[in-house]
């Protein structure tokens, strides 16, 4: 396989697949509308990738993100997307003043599909830091809050970043399994 077609409205994400997976496969973007269920990051990204194969008609990659802290049991995990939209960064580290544990773990989540009625296969990556107030640039969802090893990734530059986050660990087990399969 030559070309992917990534199915994402983000283009933060999009640049951040692109660059991590290199010349390994042309990442193509479409952006298409796919309800999203609710249930575990696994579930979602399977369901998202059944049907972005239905609507597309052939091979996918879709993406589900979740932001899991630990003093809240993984919440608010795979709607980490809506928890941010209606607290933003301050009101996410507000829900943690009642711990002590500020830890979390960051996951990613890639389904691939070869096309409708395939069943999709995942790559997960996970980055474990923790909760902090906002640092650095605000432009990508949680970024600024989420620190790893003394910094959030939005005080990272992105091919920093792009060597430790947890996409980056989705991707790397996607890139291998392309490289030993024929899809």
């Amino acid at each position: 396989m030559k070309t992917l077609n990534f199915i994402t409205g983000n283009k933060n994400k999009l640049a951040e697949v692109q660059a991590i997976l290199g010349d390994t496969v042309e990442v193509q973007n479409r952006a298409i509308d796919v309800p999203e269920i609710q249930g575990t990051s696994e579930e979602i990204a399977k369901e998202k990738c059944r049907r972005a194969a239905e609507v597309i008609g052939g091979p996918v990659l879709t993406e589900d993100t979740a932001l899991e802290f630990h003093a809240l049991k993984g919440l608010p995990g795979p709607y980490i997307k809506w928890f941010l939209e209606a607290l933003g960064h301050d009101g996410l580290n507000k829900l943690l003043d009642p711990y002590e544990d500020k830890s979390a773990e960051a996951v990613c989540t890639f389904a691939f599909s070869s096309g409708p009625g395939a069943e999709p296969i995942l790559f997960q990556g996970r980055t474990v830091g923790k909760i902090v107030a906002a640092r650095g640039p605000t432009d990508f969802g949680w970024d600024p809050i989420f620190e790893y090893e003394g910094r959030t990734y939005a005080e990272m530059d992105k091919q920093e970043k792009n060597q430790i986050s947890h996409r980056y660990k989705a991707l790397s087990k996607l890139k291998q399994w392309l490289a030993e399969t024929t899809v």
